[in-house]
């Protein structure tokens, strides 16, 4: 299993690095406790075979598995959805399918 690497931020907020698939090389640094509870959710609801689910259902099933302290009535959950999504393929543990409209599986 992939492991981010973990830093106090400003605030003292803990963060860790986050890869981008679409931008190879570079990464930056965001809210730990988020990450890990998306990744954590997004992994579940993804499945682990293709076809996969498209993004609408599995954002849609994640949202069901965050905690409201972390992400009240599901606020920002789009943007750390699409960010641990664009994560977890960079690092090959989730894969999408060459379809309209995009449907992703865990790898």
């Amino acid at each position: 299993m992939a492991t981010a690497r973990k830093t106090k931020g400003t605030g003292g907020v803990e963060r860790v690095s986050v890869e981008n698939v679409n931008h190879p090389g570079t990464s930056r640094r965001v809210h730990a406790a988020k990450y890990q509870s998306m990744r954590k959710a997004l992994l579940k609801a993804v499945p682990a075979r293709p076809p996969g689910a498209t993004v609408a259902e599995a954002l849609t099933a994640a949202k069901r598995h965050l905690p409201d302290a972390l992400f009240p009535k599901g606020a920002l959950a789009g943007w750390w959805f699409k960010t641990v999504q664009l994560d977890l393929e960079a690092k090959r543990l989730i894969a999408r399918t060459k379809t309209t409209p995009l449907r992703l599986y865990r790898v």
